[in-house]
């Protein structure tokens, strides 16, 4: 028998839609049934390599890991990562299909969206239950036929939909009632509730919107789910203006790590595990910030090497990067932050960019050159080098994801990993590059600090030469932070419902 689905739309981006999928799967895994999450189409630099060496966004592999099921591609059938204003990388189930404009993308359309309703079918028939998510607005009346994500792929399955809000942008009852009236009536008929999201204040003061909506509108408020701190899920996409903020002005730090702030920085929850540690102040040095004198420097991943690169040099940031290096301030640079690191970079090819060829930091003695094919492989290896940032480290598990196009060499390289497992087969690779000194190091390792053991050695150390003790916090797993999100998300919600407009019983 075919799953139930529910639908999850906004009224913009960045209004929770991902969040509160991710809380469902986890709610309905709790009350006994086998969940998918699914979105048709993701735009998003954030992204995770599944067991077989596909390419899927990071949200739907949260969403996925909530349900307690593996991940796969049909999760995320199309993936676009921005390389440019009008260009995207445009992966369909794992595998990259090239570089388009919207407009060629487009012209892919009947093509896509046989990809995108396979996907869909093949997960209605290995589920009880498939959580689906839109992308953006369904009422951009610019782009609604072209819409392959919202409201075609609810009329497709019949999928009852929830529409959400945030109350904390203001104007939640302009853009509740205004995405409805931009509905076509036979797209409206399929919202069955609204649901306002980040909501922080008193209640009561609500409750005359709310009940003025529901009159009005003839739909139910299925809950109101309020602002939090104290959980952390992994977001869709780059993070917020308003908590980068947050995080730069935290004075209750004994550890500052300083992220640099890339245009096209991608998988930045490398570091959610930094952020959560109790004496770290992670803040990402953006146009304009100042570098200060952080206790470690991070390169982080980037779909546009070659171009953050020169957005480096024109703000003189590098510059400052390869002075505090010298001067003793460690680095570490993953996947585009460590070819950044090396000598220099090469796209013969034009792989990436116009340029043939380009300086990196020359921090490390390595060189990279793009190929047109790319590496995405889940990996297991363990340390080899206890040496400067690695001190104590040595021999200590870790494993991660790669995914990039590029091939990093040099001679003699001071390793400081060895891959024992890529995708599944056993292998003994050295991988990385660690500088004579130890203190800076370079690798293609994503999830790199979700390795405890190793994370929290490397910040031992960077104490020690500040001649204190660092002391771990309290690390919630992924499994506890689930669990947390979804007890708040079952108080809020009308959960009986939520059951009733999937057309589910309770188990």
């Amino acid at each position: 028998m075919p799953a139930k689905t529910l639908m999850v739309q906004g009224t913009a981006s960045s209004v929770g839609k991902s969040t509160l999928v991710t809380a469902l799967c986890r709610i309905l895994r709790q009350d006994g049934w086998k969940v998918a999450p699914f979105k048709a189409q993701n735009m998003s630099l954030n992204s995770f390599v599944t067991r077989e060496g596909g390419e899927m966004g990071r949200a739907q592999v949260v969403q996925a890991e909530a349900a307690q099921v593996e991940p796969t591609v049909e999760m995320n059938p199309i993936l676009l990562k921005p390389e440019a204003d009008h260009r995207s990388q445009v992966i369909v189930k794992g595998k990259p299909l090239g570089g388009l404009t919207a407009i060629d993308y487009y012209a892919l359309r009947d093509q896509l969206w046989s990809v995108i309703t396979e996907s869909l079918e093949s997960l209605l028939l290995q589920y009880d239950v498939v959580l689906i998510e839109g992308a953006g607005s369904p009422a951009e009346v610019n782009l609604k036929e072209q819409d392959m994500v919202n409201m075609r792929v609810a009329l497709h399955c019949r999928a009852p939909v929830l529409l959400v809000a945030d109350i904390d942008r203001g104007g939640i009852f302009a853009s509740l009632v205004g995405t409805l009236e931009l509905l076509d009536p036979h797209e409206r008929a399929l919202i069955k509730a609204f649901v306002i999201n980040k909501f922080r204040g008193d209640l009561s003061l609500l409750t005359p919107g709310v009940n003025w909506l529901e009159e009005r509108m003839g739909i139910p408020v299925a809950g109101i789910i309020p602002y939090y701190h104290d959980i952390h899920v992994a977001e869709e996409d780059s993070v917020s203006l308003e908590h980068r903020r947050a995080m730069k002005l935290r004075d209750d730090w004994v550890l500052d790590i300083a992220v640099i702030g890339l245009p096209h920085i991608s998988n930045f929850d490398d570091f959610d595990p930094l952020e959560q540690e109790d004496m770290v102040r992670l803040r990402y040095v953006e146009q304009n910030d100042d570098l200060e004198k952080p206790d470690l420097i991070i390169l982080p991943g980037t779909k546009s090497t070659m171009a953050d690169l020169a957005t480096l040099k024109s703000m003189g940031l590098a510059q400052e990067i390869i002075d505090r290096a010298r001067g003793g301030t460690p680095v570490i640079g993953i996947c585009g932050g460590y070819q950044m690191l090396g000598e220099s970079i090469l796209d013969p090819g034009h792989v990436e960019s116009t340029e043939p060829q380009a300086a990196g930091l020359g921090l490390l003695p390595v060189t990279t050159t793009f190929f047109p094919v790319k590496s995405t492989h889940q990996v297991r290896g363990h340390v080899v080098s206890g040496k400067g940032l690695l001190h104590g480290a040595s021999n200590l598990p870790l494993s991660g994801y790669e995914i990039h196009m590029g091939k990093t060499t040099g001679a003699d390289l001071l390793h400081p990993f060895c891959i024992d497992e890529r995708s599944r087969k056993p292998c003994r690779d050295l991988d990385g590059c660690l500088s004579p000194d130890g203190n800076v190091l370079g690798a293609y390792l994503h999830g790199l600090f979700h390795n405890e053991g190793l994370r929290r050695s490397i910040l031992s150390e960077l104490a020690a030469r500040k001649g204190t003790v660092f002391r771990p916090g309290k690390v919630l797993s992924r499994e506890e932070q689930y669990d947390r999100l979804a007890a708040l998300v079952r108080s809020s919600l009308d959960i009986d419902f939520i059951y009733r407009t999937a057309d589910l019983k309770r188990r």
